[in-house]
């Protein structure tokens, strides 16, 4: 980090802070801010108060951060850095402290000379969780002095003041989500938990701990990794056989810019590549990505010809040679240029050839100086290459076959009148018993039916030319019209709710799973566009005299069975747990699971595909010890498991 950390202005002060513009709109536009009013919007204002942080510890002053939700789902953020200036700031006459959670725009990001690298590219931050906190507290800790500041919804209550003397320096953050804003304010640990380690893979030796202090008794975890990035490999690997032992860590830098890149091949089928720049994660990728890529695949092909496994004019593609890969490639920049408000893709074109150059250089001396390593990764390469031969011709087959027969429905697809996808849905059904109660069920204006049968292919544990050769899988990859893998074409779905229904057990659970894994492997844009449902079919069956009743959960049982029993109390209900859709009769079906006004379905979202990936790997991998221990641990959350 030299490179960047030399350069710093020492002195981090008000006239560092500069304003672009006045907090305007927050309330009355927080997605154009945040994302959106929901869990990941409640979520992203951690995030931004963390960033802050972040940017201190990348400017060289910040070692250990604490993030925590107490009683009442309030947070509190506090860092050991230099602190909040809280001096005059001249543009507008008023402590920076201020300044910086009052206006939007305010910040050292701004050309001021505070940072050199900074994740917050709009230097909102501060101001737009203040606007959207009920209430929000800032003490820092500078000059020896504890100063405080506190607002509600983004008006000062308390002008900034000393409260007390310390022998410190850093910020401590304290906020309530604004119930009038967010759809829900309750706060998921394990989301932050999953965010908090991240950053501290990617900013080595940085020491960061979350604690969950709402319960009985406090969970906290705390994360330092001197390794950085290559543990953060090691760590996605860990559910998968690795190709070889040691992970390959690359890196170099160019004026304000480095990368820094760790790689290495487990036995899978798929590529893990996350890309981040100044610690913002880039999941639709951009020039550091095309730059990893490009040198990648060009240094494999060399190395293949010199050691003569490619012979002439043969190549491996670029998704040959990185099947089974998992890569970080992290980039930190002075003036970095994302595309779009949610910064998903990083644009600056000087990156993708500083990453070039430095995987171009570092990975063609490791496998000349690793050639057995080097050998297993090409052979890969090369299996995977014929592999995706075959799965071509598998397409072309299916293609050829579709002309032929006019592009033929399966067979036992029970289709709707409706054609507009927009407005119709399909119900993938395990079992003929089940497909004949929803097919009797349906109205066929709008859903149709899709019974599968049959034990269906674990596609964590296949190539693509045996899905495309599955003919457990065939009828679902036809019937919903849009192609598969590379090919997939979402502008050609049929249907816009591709609702799984399955049974409420053991069977169901791994039916749904497996249909998960292959919409996430092979149709992931099904998913990433939120087309894909769980049907939640209910547990039990509630009856006293001519009434029945229906419960979700145990709890729904026993309310519902109070509420029936009414003041007397001594009325007998019959209580039947029900045992699978096929016992349903087509009424009972339709009247609980499949009524859109009166049924429960849960959309499968993909807010983090970290987490999904790691999750697929370990219930549906090779590697039973880690199986195992996820389901220990989350047994109890099992019924209702989002991916």
């Amino acid at each position: 980090m030299a490179e960047i950390t030399d350069k710093i202005t020492q002195e981090y002060d008000a006239s560092q802070i500069q304003v672009l513009e006045g907090l305007e709109a927050v309330r009355k536009r927080p997605g154009m801010y945040i994302g959106s009013t929901s869990s990941s919007g409640l979520h992203h204002l951690v995030y931004e108060i963390v960033d802050n942080a972040i940017d201190e510890a990348l400017a060289g002053y910040c070692t250990h951060i604490e993030v925590s939700i107490e009683p009442g789902n309030t947070i509190r953020v506090s860092d050991n850095g230099r602190g909040i200036p809280v001096d005059i700031q001249e543009q507008t006459g008023k402590p920076a402290l201020e300044v910086v959670y009052t206006v939007l725009h305010a910040g050292g990001k701004f050309g001021g000379g505070g940072y050199k690298v900074s994740g917050g590219l709009h230097g909102v931050g501060a101001s737009v969780v203040n606007a959207l906190s009920e209430w929000l507290e800032v003490d820092v800790h500078k000059n020896g002095n504890i100063y405080q500041m506190k607002f509600s919804r983004g008006n000062i209550t308390q002008e900034m003041k000393i409260v007390g003397t310390t022998d410190h320096t850093g910020t401590v953050v304290r906020f309530k989500p604004d119930p009038e804003i967010f759809e829900d304010t309750v706060y998921d640990y394990e989301t932050l938990h999953i965010r908090m380690r991240e950053q501290a893979f990617l900013n080595a030796g940085l020491h960061i701990a979350t604690e969950d202090k709402r319960g009985n008794e406090t969970v906290r975890d705390e994360m330092r990794y001197e390794g950085g990035i290559r543990e953060f490999v090691k760590y996605l690997n860990r559910a998968k056989t690795a190709l070889h032992n040691d992970v390959i860590y690359m890196s170099g830098g160019r004026e304000d810019s480095i990368a820094e890149i760790a790689i290495q091949y487990n036995d899978s089928y798929n590529e893990t590549i996350l890309s981040f720049a100044n610690n913002i994660h880039t999941p639709e990728g951009g020039m550091h990505e095309t730059g990893f890529k490009t040198a990648l695949t060009r240094v494999f092909n060399a190395y293949g010809q010199k050691i003569g496994l490619l012979k002439n004019d043969d190549k491996v593609s670029g998704e040959d040679c990185r099947e089974g890969l998992a890569c970080i490639i992290s980039v930190k920049l002075t003036e970095a240029q994302f595309e779009g408000q949610t910064k998903a893709k990083l644009g600056n074109s000087e990156i993708r050839t500083l990453v070039d150059n430095i995987v171009s250089e570092k990975l063609t001396t490791y496998l000349e100086e690793n050639p057995a390593v080097g050998r297993v990764i090409l052979e890969k390469a090369l299996t995977a290459s014929r592999a995706r031969e075959a799965a071509r011709r598998a397409r072309e087959n299916i293609r050829r076959k579709n002309a032929l027969e006019g592009s033929t429905l399966p067979g036992k697809l029970r289709d709707c009148n409706e054609r507009d996808p927009s407005l119709t849905e399909i119900y993938i059904v395990e079992g003929d018993s089940a497909g004949g109660s929803a097919t009797g069920g349906r109205d066929s204006r709008f859903q149709a039916i899709l019974p599968l049968w049959g034990k269906m292919l674990n596609v964590e544990k296949a190539r693509a030319d045996k899905v495309y050769t599955n003919d457990k899988l065939m009828p679902v990859i036809t019937a919903l019209g849009a192609g598969l893998g590379e090919d997939f074409d979402v502008s050609k779905l049929r249907y816009h709710k591709v609702i799984i229904m399955a049974d409420a057990d053991v069977d169901g659970s791994h039916i749904r799973t497996l249909l998960l894994t292959f919409f996430f492997r092979f149709m992931r844009p099904l998913i990433e566009h939120g087309y894909v449902y769980a049907a939640m079919p209910p547990l039990y069956k509630l009856v006293r005299g001519k009434q029945t009743r229906y419960a979700f959960s145990d709890e729904e049982r026993d309310r519902i069975s109070a509420e029936m029993r009414g003041e007397d109390g001594k009325g007998k209900i019959d209580i039947s747990r029900n045992k699978g859709l096929g016992e349903m009769d087509p009424h009972e079906l339709w009247d609980t699971t499949m009524n859109p006004e009166t049924r429960t379905l849960k959309r499968i979202t993909l807010e983090d595909a970290i987490a999904a990936d790691e999750i697929f790997t370990i219930l549906m991998g090779e590697k039973v010890e880690p199986r195992k221990e996820f389901i220990e641990k989350n047994a109890k959350y099992a019924v209702n498991l989002d991916i």
